[in-house]
């Protein structure tokens, strides 16, 4: 591939286009340490089912200072990502995961108390191993120095080493803490699609400060904005069932939510009462509005729908939560998918619920994908479209044939569910019975393909969802108290 010199300008249209075949692009730069015209090397690639970055490489030609530098191109996430994988003393495999690290990322290590900031290693591409060394090679590189300026400082930065080389030769066990608010670094599971117990991976919700340190947020909500949002979180906006109707209070929802979720929804019940109330966008933090309803689904239970649009970047959201009280017991729904009907059931799926496909060996831990509604098809398509997203080093270079073809054989098998090629079964297990897949037929009773089975907690799924800490005795004797009174005045 042979570069061209060209301006910064060619440069920038060039990496914003969607050109896929991009060139090699050169750039004359100043050389930060002798002053000196260096040159900038460009180069606009895809990392498959992961995300479009732009690599360069700056080499001087007059002092041999050289740097290089990993930028991704394309947008944030929707929301920052959290990865925590678990080191095991003795185990170069987890040490050579690769690693994408970018540059809002931070890296720490809790047993060391050792933090890499977001300026350090920014936009680097390593492996778990070559991070630790990295960092240690930096720390190392001014300790002479140190020595006879702070001999103190230099000594326990010393005895700092041993341990952090430690860590990296894998003599030592530590966790390996990877926060990105961008949602753009990446920690790789040489199990994928299967999920990996050293490995766990969080989505959140971006602070304001997380917001702003991204560059998204300009300043401060102007004084109408906010008096405006004031007036509306002064009362409640609401709009009767009665005096609306169903249509109204469908196209209020769905104008803060998508088509999908809004059409399933309706095809069971109108909302009684929209109400309308303001919040914070998840992506730029300014303030929103966030339209609710409560619905209840006929074998089902009362759920309660929220819907957000942001007018000040475009995005939008929807949750679905349960209404009601904690079910004392979890439920497993298990479906058989044969034919065009079962693939368009309709799918609750709650962020505690794990989903199971005994045919492909397949199986997400509760909180994958987090809350949806969806479709049987639906649900396959999003699980297919989750796994690419979190497992960016699928097709890569630097994957092996064998994992390589494993991956594509899965993704095949994927296709295969959706194609019915074969009949199929679909699980999802939720501890708090907070699910729901819809019957085919109009009495649930008639469904054979649709099996329902209650079960008894564990003590560890309550200790999970915090129930074994709850105490609700004060609660229960207010209300008692309360019961008491009003029985007098009676």
């Amino acid at each position: 591939m042979e570069p061209q010199i060209v301006d910064v300008r060619s440069v920038v249209e060039a990496v914003s286009a969607e050109d896929s075949d991009a060139p090699l692009y050169e750039v004359e730069s100043l050389c930060m340490r002798c002053g000196e015209n260096g040159i900038t090397r460009f180069l606009l690639t895809l990392i498959p089912h992961f995300r479009k970055i732009l690599l360069s490489a700056f080499e001087c030609p007059h002092c041999g200072e050289r740097n290089n530098e990993v930028q991704f191109a394309g947008e944030i996430q929707p929301r920052g990502c959290h990865y925590r994988l678990q080191v095991p003393a003795g185990d170069q495999k987890v040490l050579n995961r690769q690693v994408v690290k970018s540059e809002t990322a931070t890296i720490k290590i809790p047993e060391l108390d050792f933090e890499i900031p977001p300026e350090a290693q920014r936009g680097s591409l390593s492996t778990v191993e070559g991070i630790l060394v990295r960092a240690a090679d930096e720390l190392d590189a001014l300790q002479e120095e140190r020595k006879k300026v702070d001999p103190q400082t230099a000594e326990a930065i010393d005895q700092f080493l041993i341990k952090l080389r430690a860590c990296a030769t894998g003599d030592s066990p530590f966790a390996f803490i990877l926060d990105d608010p961008s949602g753009n670094s990446f920690i790789e599971n040489p199990l994928a699609p299967s999920p990996d117990p050293l490995l766990t991976i969080q989505a959140y919700e971006r602070t304001r400060e997380q917001v702003t340190s991204l560059g998204y947020l300009v300043g401060e909500p102007s004084a109408e904005t906010s008096e405006g949002t004031e007036n509306i979180s002064d009362q409640m906006q609401r709009e009767p069932h009665g005096s609306v109707g169903a249509r109204a209070g469908r196209r209020a929802i769905a104008q803060g939510n998508s088509a999908d979720i809004a059409e399933a929804l309706f095809r069971y019940s109108a909302p009684e009462e929209v109400m309308t109330f303001p919040s914070t966008c998840g992506a730029c933090a300014t303030k929103c509005e966030c339209r609710m309803f409560v619905t209840n689904i006929p074998y089902f239970q009362e759920v309660v729908v929220m819907a957000s649009a942001c007018d000040a970047c475009g995005y939008r959201n929807s949750e679905v939560k349960p209404g009601g009280r904690i079910p004392l017991k979890g439920k497993k729904i298990k479906v058989h998918v044969k034919n065009i009907k079962d693939l368009n059931r309709d799918v609750i799926k709650s962020d505690t619920a794990s989903v199971k496909i005994p045919e492909i060996d397949l199986e997400l831990a509760s909180g994958t994908l987090g809350g949806l509604v969806t479709t049987v098809e639906g649900l396959i398509s999003n699980i297919s479209e989750s796994l690419e997203r979190v497992h960016g080093f699928t097709f890569g270079d630097s994957l092996d044939d064998n994992r390589r073809s494993k991956w594509k054989e899965f993704r095949a098998r994927l296709d295969k569910l959706k194609r019915l090629e074969e009949p199929w079964t679909l699980i999802i297990d939720d501890a708090l019975a907070n699910s729901f897949i819809a019957p085919a037929t109009d009495d649930i009773k008639d469904d054979n393909q649709l099996i329902l089975e209650e079960y008894e907690r564990s003590w560890e799924q309550n200790e999970e969802l915090g129930l074994n800490d709850m105490d609700t005795s004060s609660a229960d004797a207010a209300y008692g108290s309360a019961d008491v009174e009003l029985s007098k005045d009676g």
